[in-house]
């Protein structure tokens, strides 16, 4: 159902064949879908019938309940209200946070913020996704009004972050494949990154970083504040990212230091938990059998 917003009540998907369909064709009345299949060699007849999909979009509820129910823990869980929160929080920054004017209270941010709470709540897009969402946004209005979009308000933030997120978030085996392609076995038979590749892999390879970018993000990341309150690397010389690493990250990186002391996350303890769980599983089934 157009316009297409995100709302999955309003589309509905099924598979007809399970290689894929080779091609498809519709009949004059609109009532019949005919689809060919691939290698199997077989052909469907489909009946429309939108009737249930307007019953289905009707029942998944109207303006922003659909949505709300694709968050984790739905309007009223923890992960609404930290979205909120932070949403409001970018505000209050834009405006100064220890301004002594009046507040400005607004129900919108700037588009070039929406990076910021994306990650906030734990999407990292690219610096190319960023561009394609802030884009979308911009120019979401422009064949109607010939105007650009400059700000967004909670409800299209919600409807942009569902759209746009990992169907299945951040798993950790996707960065443990990129281990297995970047790195080395180490003595132990571990995949690791030795600390000098993984500065220049970062700064050298996809969308580069650069040595003040690197080093601004490695200070935050492991916490480093200097006692006058700013980065101890604010001007950073040629070797600011080694030397703080040299301290902070041990010389050999594994995913799992790279994830949950680098970066934070807590998937890699999420996964030892579950990989543990599997064999102690597996050492239960054995002694039985």
């Amino acid at each position: 159902m157009l316009p297409v917003d995100g709302n999955p009540h309003k589309s509905s998907a099924y598979i007809c064949h399970p290689d894929g369909a080779s091609d498809f064709a519709i009949s004059h009345d609109g009532r019949y879908i005919f689809t060919a299949g691939g290698k199997e060699r077989t052909f469907m007849k489909w009946k429309v019938n939108l009737h249930a999909l307007d019953a289905a979009s009707f029942l998944g509820g109207e303006d922003l309940i659909p949505f709300y129910n694709l968050l984790d823990g739905g309007r009223e869980g923890k992960f609404f209200r930290e979205l909120e929160d932070y949403f409001y929080y970018v505000q209050l920054c834009n405006q100064g946070i220890e301004t002594l004017e009046k507040r400005q209270v607004s129900t919108h941010i700037p588009l070039e913020e929406i990076p910021s709470v994306m990650r906030a709540i734990g999407f990292y897009p690219s610096e190319e996704e960023i561009e394609e969402m802030i884009n979308e946004v911009k120019f979401s209005k422009y064949a109607d009004t010939g105007e650009e979009v400059t700000k967004i308000n909670l409800g299209d933030f919600i409807k942009l972050y569902i759209n746009h997120r990992p169907a299945f978030g951040l798993p950790m085996k996707t960065i443990q494949r990129a281990f297995q392609v970047l790195g080395y076995d180490n003595k132990k038979g571990d995949k690791v990154i030795d600390r000098g590749d993984f500065l220049f892999l970062l700064q050298s390879r996809g969308e580069q970083m650069t040595e003040d970018e690197l080093a601004e993000c490695l200070t935050i990341l492991l916490g480093r504040r200097s006692r006058e309150g700013g980065s101890e690397l604010d001007t950073c010389d040629a070797t600011g990212a080694e030397a703080l690493t040299e301290e902070e990250i041990p010389a050999e990186i594994t995913a799992e230091i790279f994830v949950a002391d680098i970066l934070g996350l807590h998937i890699a303890k999420s996964e030892r938990k579950e990989q543990k769980e599997k064999e102690e599983s597996l050492i239960y089934k054995g002694s039985e059998s």
